[in-house]
């Protein structure tokens, strides 16, 4: 019995050994591992899902709606509006997101052929409340809440889908209504579609937030016997995805310059049958080499500016421009010799 006890000792025993060797070769039971040990598994960790990379694009729809004649009782005056949108778009042509506002422009002139200065001049989004659809437009929503609502509604449809919302009247579909926004779309609609024209590969997600940068300068001359007068004013544009840290990550500018011209008695001289294009639809229409004597054109030099906000902030895009309104060195070895004042002030309205 005793031998027996024994025996199934030793077998238990050897048992046991034989299953500390086994689980140290698989490294299952021990911290050491023997030389020429490859049966051990890597550590493996959950690495972050990358979003995907989205297209990006902006459009600029022009419209010059009157150039009237000054009277002894009333200023002449040219109106134009412009219409910016924004947005980035899926693999499936669905906007991921839209970023809209408008300049929408007055200037005047005297029956004795003066040009009027503007206080100043903001986008329709900025004035924010100021623009007084409420408290003088019965309107529900201001004119910026309506074109955010717009923004909603355009959020996961296709160009055809989008354009589909303009009903009777200009206004929207009752789709558009129902979300908020009453106001007249087609605009925002024409701009969305010259932007879709306009998408390219970026690098900007969903995670990006869109940005709009919208500045208007003017300047006057007035009218001799000989000289029509004008009350000119351009409107830069800069368009942008920027991610958490503030930095660009893709960007887009343009340019519209429209010209009120007059004559010594405040009667019109601008020829409203002619269509407004922005610089950029110009392309190189626009004459800076054939005229100018540039070695690239406005809407190329506009690009080399766009590829140099990438991973700059507001503050660091609003120092490319020098005491004399060109770009610092910087700018101009990029190609842009152009001025940029207009650009660097619409570019700090992204921060």
């Amino acid at each position: 019995m005793k031998k027996f006890i024994c025996v199934l000792l030793c077998v238990l025993m050897s048992l046991a050994t034989l299953t500390m060797v086994a689980c140290d070769n698989q490294g299952n039971s021990s911290d050491d591992t023997t030389a020429g040990d490859t049966t051990a598994a890597p550590e493996t960790t959950d690495a972050p899902e990358q979003e995907a990379a989205l297209k990006f694009g902006m459009g600029v729809f022009t419209n010059v709606s009157s150039a009237t004649d000054a009277t002894e009782d009333k200023e002449g005056q040219g109106k134009v509006a412009i219409t910016v949108a924004a947005i980035t778009v899926d693999a499936n042509g669905k906007v991921v997101a839209c970023q809209l506002d408008v300049a929408d422009i007055t200037v005047k002139y005297t029956a004795d052929g003066k040009a009027v200065a503007n206080d100043g001049f903001k986008t329709k989004y900025e004035m924010g409340a100021d623009y007084n659809m409420v408290a003088y437009g019965g309107a529900v929503k201001e004119w910026f809440e309506q074109a955010d609502a717009f923004e909603t509604v355009v959020a996961g449809k296709t160009l055809d889908e989008i354009k589909a919302l303009v009903a009777e009247g200009n206004k929207g579909t009752d789709a558009v209504v129902n979300a908020g926004c009453t106001i007249m779309i087609n605009e925002f609609v024409s701009a969305i579609e010259k932007a879709f024209a306009n998408l390219a590969d970026s690098a900007a997600t969903a995670s990006t937030t869109l940005k709009l940068g919208i500045n208007t300068d003017q300047s006057t001359k007035d009218a001799s016997e000989d000289v029509d007068g004008q009350n000119q004013v351009e409107t830069t544009v800069v368009a942008a995805a920027v991610d958490a840290q503030g930095k660009v990550v893709v960007a887009a500018s343009d340019c519209v310059q429209v010209k009120f011209t007059f004559n010594a008695t405040g009667a019109s001289t601008y020829d409203l049958t002619k269509a407004a294009q922005s610089k950029r639809e110009q392309g190189a229409n626009y004459g800076m080499v054939a005229y100018g004597g540039a070695a690239k054109e406005w809407f190329e030099q506009a690009d080399a500016f766009n590829a140099l906000c990438v991973g700059k902030t507001a503050a660091q895009i609003s120092a490319l421009c020098a005491s004399d309104n060109y770009g610092t060195d910087e700018v101009k070895t990029a190609g842009c010799t152009i001025l940029v004042s207009g650009l660097t002030k619409a570019a700090a309205k992204l921060g």
